[in-house]
């Protein structure tokens, strides 16, 4: 994958997206094969790896009982960074976020535990974006919000690997489009490319018909 793609991931359930992005983020063991990020193999220099990434997962990895600014606070430490709290601040306002940033998680609805998520991904800046299905549970304005975040992202230079059920939001601001089926790839390509859709068609949508 080159620096800067936007690669979308497409496939019915259980066919690999997520164990793909655990694998890159550093969660699971690859069986077999090698994986590097900017040049730090994952399984050798994980930690090097892991401050490259950012991972956005159904698990928010929030914790409920803080707040937003709390949440982002502790990640600081974790992350060695040295933010300060204006940028914290800043980080909220771009998830819209910022007028809650006191407020206890607990008390948000599922988008906004998942905005206060994409808030922890982008804390420490990393060059890699993972993001597992982003779009689940969002409404139309958080929605927009995570658009407008990727645009910035992919302006930036970043590279980003979002995985999705929806043709539509996936294709969106893609690059090239993967289709997984039962952990292997059936289709590879530019994400303008017609073919994309017929092997949607092909794979995703005979799958979930059955």
């Amino acid at each position: 994958m080159r620096r800067g793609e936007f690669v979308v991931l497409f496939g019915s359930n259980g066919a690999g997206k997520t164990t793909f992005l655990k694998v890159v983020a550093t969660l699971m063991r690859p069986t077999r094969g090698t994986l590097a990020v900017e040049g730090f193999d994952i399984s050798s220099h994980a930690e090097a790896a892991r401050r490259r990434i950012g991972f956005l997962s159904h698990n928010t990895f929030v914790y409920r009982d803080l707040s937003p600014l709390e949440n982002l606070k502790f990640f600081r430490r974790l992350y060695g960074t040295e933010d300060s709290e204006e940028r914290l601040l800043d980080i909220l306002d771009r998830v819209d976020l910022q007028r809650r940033a006191n407020d206890p998680v607990r008390a948000f609805s599922r988008g906004m535990q998942q905005r206060v998520g994409i808030a922890r991904a982008l804390l420490h800046d990393p060059s890699l974006l993972l993001l597992d299905e982003p779009y689940t549970g969002l409404d139309a304005k958080a929605a927009q919000t995570l658009n407008t975040i990727l645009d910035q992202a992919v302006a930036a230079g970043k590279t980003v690997v979002l995985t999705s059920h929806d043709l539509e939001h996936g294709l969106r601001a893609a690059t090239r489009a993967v289709i997984l089926d039962r952990g292997a790839v059936v289709h590879e390509g530019p994400a303008s490319d017609p073919s994309v859709r017929e092997a949607y068609g092909r794979y995703i949508q005979r799958s979930d018909a059955s």
